[in-house]
């Protein structure tokens, strides 16, 4: 079994109020889990209105099949007008770790 987690750091355009932010966050954390079928949250700079860190994790039996989701996760990110994707972090566990 391999697990994999992706973190992408978010510059969201033209938003200025938390309410805003969670107008655009949202959307594209309910699409990611419809598209990729894996788990997505809000993960992180909560309190600010034009940061967002969404949280990516996948479960699968060979850790290819989990490079290629956390790869077209982080594609269909980073190909998002709304938002500027500044980083993105991955981490992958298999059974030897």
């Amino acid at each position: 079994m391999f697990v994999g987690a992706l973190e992408l750091d978010l510059l969201l355009d033209d938003v200025h109020s938390l309410k805003q932010k969670r107008s655009v966050v949202r959307p594209v954390v309910a699409e990611l889990r419809k598209r990729f079928a894996v788990s997505v949250a809000e993960a992180g700079h909560l309190d600010l209105h034009r940061r967002a860190l969404i949280g990516v994790a996948a479960v699968a039996p060979d850790g290819e099949h989990i490079r290629d989701v956390l790869d077209a996760c982080e594609r269909f990110a980073a190909g998002r007008p709304e938002f500027e994707l500044l980083s993105a972090r991955r981490r992958l566990l298999g059974p030897d770790d």
